[in-house]
């Protein structure tokens, strides 16, 4: 059976996914990426290899997406690398063909993508500070002594949720204790933690963008009720989440990895343990701009470089017939 393989690398988690030819999820993976991309990648692609049999199931092609694409594609030897929002995109829209209003909250990054008639009209993503991310929820659940995983269901409880400000998260944090030292219960402070989330994300992220229904909720924080309902509470209407949509970044890399002009000639193997990969950073001095050019390697051998803004500062991989 063909079959298609997508990572997403973010800075928090990497996802993996595998589909067969029917487009449809048959083994999923998602770990932290605990600053380590290369290690990060390495682990997902051992926990997919670890749950399909090789014999019955030939990847053949490979799709990545996320802040490391780049680098985890020289890697995979990927067919295609694509940017976030394109990937969200595309494995929304094949699950959810009418969504016109996507809201993604990820890790340490946040965005917003408008679709007609499948495709991705306009999009936003936050910029300056990860305040209302799932970092942020993480740091204030360790804060309150509770597990994230729990926020949303204590959430549900309050019936009068605090007034926190997470515009910024050392004034959240400060506002936070302040609520705490006055007498707040611990579960009205949650839920106003949670409906912080989703205001600061529409005041910032949403701000000028029409959030048309249907919306679909992905990323790590829709799977906490909590910050779903402040949303459905804000928007007024009702919210989508798919259970996969924490993986809708590599579902959609594996989509765009199925429709691939040229597929590998031969299936991947999933044994990337079997080559030490690094990076360096160059700093071109042919002009002024001094361009960083981030080089990888595979073992000795230089398989990618990009950040150089001219042709006069590319750094180019030997042609393969070339390489012993």
């Amino acid at each position: 059976m063909k079959a298609y393989l997508g990572i997403d690398t973010g800075s928090i988690s990497t996802k993996g996914v595998v589909i067969d030819e029917n487009k449809k999820i048959i083994t999923r993976s998602y770990l932290w990426t605990e600053g380590d991309p290369s290690g990060a990648v390495r682990r997902v692609v051992d926990d997919l290899k670890g749950q399909i049999d090789l014999d019955e199931v030939h990847v053949m092609s490979i799709g990545t997406t996320g802040s490391a694409r780049r680098l985890v594609g020289a890697m995979l030897e990927a067919q295609v690398v694509k940017n976030e929002i394109t990937a969200h995109a595309v494995g929304t829209t094949f699950l959810h063909p009418d969504v016109r209003t996507i809201l993604e909250i990820g890790g340490q990054d946040s965005k917003i993508i408008c679709i007609e008639n499948g495709i991705a009209v306009d999009y936003a993503m936050n910029t300056l500070c990860a305040a209302g991310t799932g970092s942020f929820l993480s740091s204030q659940a360790h804060r309150l002594g509770v597990e994230v995983e729990e926020f949303g269901e204590i959430a549900l409880t309050s019936d009068k949720p605090a007034n926190i400000a997470a515009r910024c998260t050392v004034f959240a944090e400060s506002d936070l204790v302040h609520k705490l030292q006055v007498g707040y219960e611990k579960r009205d402070v949650i839920a106003g933690l949670c409906r912080a989330v989703a205001t600061n994300y529409l005041n910032n992220v949403g701000k000028g963008k029409k959030i048309e229904a249907p919306v679909v909720f992905q990323g790590g924080v829709s799977k906490n009720v909590g910050v779903v309902r402040a949303f459905e509470d804000a928007l007024g209407q009702k919210v989508i989440v798919d259970p996969d949509g924490h993986l809708m970044g590599c579902f959609g890399a594996a989509l765009l990895a199925a429709d691939a002009p040229v597929l590998r000639s031969e299936p991947f193997m999933f044994n990337i343990d079997d080559f030490e990969f690094r990076t360096r950073e160059v700093v071109c001095g042919h002009c002024a701009n001094h361009c960083e050019i981030v080089c990888v390697y595979r073992d000795q051998d230089l398989i990618d470089s990009w950040g150089n803004r001219c042709d006069r500062g590319a750094i180019r991989p030997k042609p393969k017939s070339a390489v012993a």
